[in-house]
């Protein structure tokens, strides 16, 4: 059974891979499960527009709590305070030093996706190995929000304006990644064209 970051990456990519295919994107899936696809590309999900393939990066943020009770109960681990903040990933590995997906990922758009889970991690593994129809009814997302970006604007951005952001090291199982957290207005000033979509998640 998944936990940690793992699990919180598939959950957020099962719930927007429903989002795309329910908003006209019926061929959307999970590429990193397509051939050719190698692992640390940085591309989650993919979908047809246009006769071209539209890849996106996920990344999940559950710093989007507004409730103080469950945000201070240890158990919910998806469950954090909006910091009011992107994280974004400059250096996967402290070790290695290889860069993180801000630099390596080749998307075309960034699936930035605050969610707050109100339940704990074992409830929610044990749901992730259940049928559509059982995960969806039973998983309990209390508030969400999708920013859309595109990631060849915003790779730019970053790559001239990352080092002014104070540095912050993630344990990402047996190492540590580093990532800049960047107030949301400073990207939204910055990425004009980014859009917003609430609540995703719905039963």
């Amino acid at each position: 059974m998944m936990t940690g970051a793992e699990l919180l990456q598939g959950v957020s990519e099962r719930v927007l891979l429903r989002f795309l295919r329910t908003t006209g994107h019926g061929d959307a899936r999970i590429a990193s499960r397509e051939r050719g696809v190698t692992t640390g590309a940085g591309i989650d999900l993919a979908y047809s527009a246009g006769g071209k393939a539209v890849t996106i990066k996920v990344k999940p943020d559950p710093y989007f709590g507004t409730n103080p009770m469950k945000i201070q109960e240890r158990a919910l681990a998806f469950y954090r305070p909006d910091a009011g903040h992107y994280a974004f990933e400059a250096i996967s590995n402290s070790l290695t030093r290889e860069p993180g997906w801000m630099f390596s990922s080749s998307a075309d758009q960034l699936f930035y996706y605050f969610i707050v889970l109100d339940q704990t991690e074992h409830e929610i593994s044990a749901l992730y190995e259940e049928s559509d129809e059982i995960f969806f009814s039973e998983l309990r997302i209390e508030r969400d929000e999708l920013r859309i970006l595109p990631m060849d604007k915003l790779r730019n951005w970053f790559e001239s304006n990352f080092e002014a952001y104070t540095p912050r090291p993630v344990t990402q199982g047996d190492h540590s990644a580093w990532f800049r957290l960047i107030p949301r207005a400073d990207i939204e000033d910055a990425i004009g064209d980014a859009k917003t979509v609430a609540p995703v998640f719905f039963r």
